[in-house]
């Protein structure tokens, strides 16, 4: 059984929207095959679930080349840095911290060892999951320049929002007591 069906058999009768969704965006995308597989192993490190990192990480596996499934896994580790950083400084009032040099080690934002608009889409799922507004613009605009639509983009912010979804849900199931 693959991993996307182990989550899809998991959740619970009131999601059954994330079961439809998630076999959805897992089967029908218009991204590549690296595109896809790459956002949602991206996606699934950002949500922490451990449940949900080892399905989709299992699945990821079989359609990523060992470069990209690293590569997957740094755009996780990176934004999990920069949308915190960036985050902040966007959300105190003091616009001067915007204005300082990060002085953050990123250089596999520059050598990801994947086509860069990849690695970028992953960058915005992740940024997508952890809420950062000024990362999702930057990703957003990079991933336009190099000739992705919308609707291209617009799967990357889907897959990122199934799988978050499906994360929190079967993470509150694990610790909710049956009524």
């Amino acid at each position: 059984m693959s991993g996307v069906d182990t989550l899809k058999n998991a959740l619970p009768a009131y999601a059954k929207d994330l079961k439809l969704n998630l076999g959805s965006v897992t089967s029908t995308s218009q991204l590549s095959e690296q595109q896809l597989w790459g956002a949602v192993l991206a996606s699934a490190m950002a949500t922490r679930s451990a449940q949900v990192i080892k399905a989709l990480s299992e699945d990821a596996a079989d359609h990523l080349s060992a470069e990209a499934f690293q590569a997957a896994k740094a755009a996780a580790a990176i934004m999990a840095m920069n949308n915190v950083y960036y985050r902040s400084t966007h959300l105190i009032e003091d616009e001067t911290y915007a204005t300082l040099p990060a002085k953050l080690r990123m250089s596999v934002i520059g050598n990801p060892g994947v086509e860069k608009a990849d690695f970028e889409l992953w960058c915005l799922a992740v940024s997508a999951i952890n809420g950062c507004g000024r990362c999702l613009d930057s990703h957003e605009k990079t991933l336009r320049e190099q000739g992705f639509s919308r609707e291209l983009v617009q799967e990357g912010l889907r897959v990122a929002a199934v799988v978050n979804a499906v994360a929190a849900t079967l993470d509150a199931e694990g610790v909710l007591t049956p009524a």
